[in-house]
């Protein structure tokens, strides 16, 4: 065990979606991960990682070189510090070539206080941003009633 006593590290070290046209990805997840307070922090030819202190996301072609493309029923989720956070998440992923999948809102049917969006990337990998607000807090829709998922 390397950590200090009475520490974990995360379950998860690193998720990677298959993008296909890098300049496009790097565009599309330099705006969203922005929005959540993350940043570029690797590139080479083949990936981009994105993150916070490390590279816990990447963009990157598939190893086998063959085409990317995304897995029905997968998403990748992101933790947002707010609502106002997952609205900036959703729009910036909107300005930045990505598609919609759910607006900023609530949605009670997974659990209380979960407020999350949203997004499809440019090559159709499904992306979430997730706060948690208490069960009675009001919050003004930024983009009007929700919708999908």
């Amino acid at each position: 065990m390397t950590e200090p006593a009475g520490t974990r590290s995360p379950l998860v070290s690193h998720v990677s979606v298959g993008v296909t046209d890098m300049t496009r990805a790097g565009r599309f997840y330099d705006a969203v991960m922005g929005a959540l307070g993350a940043r570029r922090l690797m590139e080479h030819a083949v990936g981009i990682g994105y993150g916070r202190i490390f590279p816990e996301f990447w963009a990157a072609r598939p190893h086998d070189g063959k085409d990317a493309s995304a897995g029905n029923g997968a998403h990748v989720c992101f933790t947002a510090d707010s609502p106002e956070t997952v609205a900036r998440f959703h729009a910036a992923g909107l300005a930045a070539g990505g598609f919609d999948e759910g607006a900023p809102g609530r949605r009670p049917h997974y659990a209380p206080g979960y407020y999350a969006a949203f997004l499809r990337d440019p090559d159709g990998n499904k992306i979430e941003a997730v706060c948690w607000v208490a069960a009675d807090t009001v919050i003004a829709s930024p983009t009007g009633p929700r919708t999908g998922s």
